[in-house]
């Protein structure tokens, strides 16, 4: 039956496929595809023998003057065949009179398009069509086909893969929260430990500050009345610099004091810090929390970064705390690298610092604004009328590049935050699911003092219940 075949048919060619292990992002130009065109003018049975020799190929792909026509597949031409007179009249009719007959649905795929994504495609055609094959177009222009059968084995394949993946995720996820909780209940203890040796300190301070001014008020009354020369007790005067000491004593048990409450303090943040394994949502002070972790990082707070609070009113929100304190950390942290960045690379370029503008060259700072509001736009349309906290923090750095926001905006998506975990993303995750709020990101930023857009503030939106 070859020597029937006109210039526009060729034999049947089953290509190798990508040599690579399939993945998540594998397309069905990694597959083996059938490529077999052959012209509408030829016979049915033509058709018929190809089939007949080669009992895996699907299909075939029909071209009419050299130009893509549609397909006729292997299943469909054996359901006209065994039709009441169809041996007789269709393997005696050319191709383009049976795909008259039996033409349906095609689907026609780009070779890019990943696996998963055509499977699902696949699925969705109707009962009689799920055993059809699928027309892959390449970036050439030529058609293949792709068998079902094919297609539902990497499919399973995949799914398998993205299984096992997100097994070992899920199983690296339980082993580190178990590890932060564990490092959570470790640092709360430590912190605990400081706070009781504190309490004591603190607590005697109170009376030493007292008793220390009655003696003072003792040897004055004495000093007052005992107006008498005496060597010994002069000598001792002079030795311990009493005039200094009765000047220096009040500011020495001042700064113990500033001491213990900042350690005290310090330590009070860790606590709240590390609530990480709260089963559920407790009300808490948001300012409070804010101010620990600002306390946290004081360290990194070098003088020339300022810090502005704008703080509302509103009562104690229903909360994660310490995933709250989580998010807080994250901006805060982020803001902080991006002003101490600025700094340095605005050091090392004199000239252009030179040529800045008095704008360009405000202080750095943080601000942090907290607000209770009702946006004209229902975020929940279900609860029009619910009430927001908004808490923003800006900072007045460089601000984001287009490639740097996009990323970020991406990570935030299910998709991209399972390939790669930020501390955004986290922060997202916890304000969205956990907490049922908004997580909004705006870079450059346009601050009150300067009509250009320079920084980048994120703004937390919880519901006030």
């Amino acid at each position: 039956m070859r020597s029937h075949f006109n210039s526009e048919n060729s034999e049947p060619f089953l290509s190798e496929g990508s040599n690579q292990d399939l993945s998540l992002e594998s397309n069905l130009g990694d597959l083996p595809l059938y490529d077999f065109t052959i012209s509408t003018q030829e016979l049915g049975i033509t058709l018929a023998d190809i089939f007949e020799k080669y009992p895996l190929l699907p299909g075939a792909i029909l071209l009419n003057d050299g130009k893509f026509v549609g397909i006729l597949s292997r299943q469909r031409l054996l359901e006209y065949l065994i039709r009441p007179q169809g041996l007789d009249f269709f393997l005696s009719q050319p191709l383009g009179v049976l795909y008259s007959y039996a033409r349906t649905f095609m689907l026609m795929l780009s070779e890019d398009t990943t696996i998963l994504t055509a499977s699902q495609l696949a699925l969705r055609r109707s009962p009689e069509l799920q055993g059809e094959p699928i027309v892959v177009k390449l970036a050439s222009n030529a058609y293949q086909l792709l068998d079902i059968h094919t297609l539902n084995i990497a499919s399973w394949q995949i799914r398998g893969i993205e299984t096992q993946v997100r097994y070992e995720k899920t199983q690296a996820q339980m082993i580190q929260s178990k590890k932060m909780a564990s490092l959570g209940r470790l640092v709360d203890g430590v912190a605990h430990e400081i706070l009781d040796p504190v309490g004591f300190i603190w607590g005697n301070l109170t009376y030493v500050d007292n008793y220390t001014k009655s003696l003072m008020e003792l040897v004055a009354i004495y000093e007052k009345y005992f107006t008498e020369f005496i060597p010994e007790i002069s000598e001792i005067k002079e030795e311990i610099d009493y005039d200094f000491v009765q000047e220096d004593l009040p500011r020495t048990l001042g700064s113990i004091k500033a001491g213990a409450e900042r350690l005290s303090k310090l330590a009070t943040g860790l606590q709240n810090f590390c609530h990480i394994d709260e089963v559920h949502p407790k009300p808490a002070d948001l300012h409070t929390l804010l101010d620990s972790i600002l306390l946290l990082l004081k360290s990194r707070l070098t003088g020339e970064i300022k810090i502005i609070k704008n703080y509302g009113h509103f009562p104690p929100i229903p909360c994660y705390s310490g995933q709250l304190n989580q998010v807080f950390m994250n901006i805060l942290s982020n803001a902080i690298d991006a002003l101490i960045n600025d700094a340095v690379s605005q050091k090392f370029a004199q000239e252009f610092q030179e040529t800045m503008s008095q704008k360009e060259k405000q202080q750095p700072c943080i601000e942090i604004t907290t607000t209770v509001c009702q946006p004209e736009t229902p975020i929940d349309p279900e609860k029009p009328d619910t009430r927001w906290v908004s808490i923003k923090i800006a900072d007045n750095g460089p601000g984001m590049s287009l490639e740097t926001r996009q990323r970020i905006l991406e990570s935030f998506s299910t998709k991209k935050r399972a390939q790669k975990e930020t501390s955004l993303a986290v922060s997202y995750q916890i304000v969205t699911a956990k907490h049922g709020g908004v997580f909004k990101m705006i870079s450059p930023y346009i601050s009150s003092d300067t009509s250009e857009g320079r920084g980048t503030e994120f703004e937390i939106l919880l519901p006030l219940v």
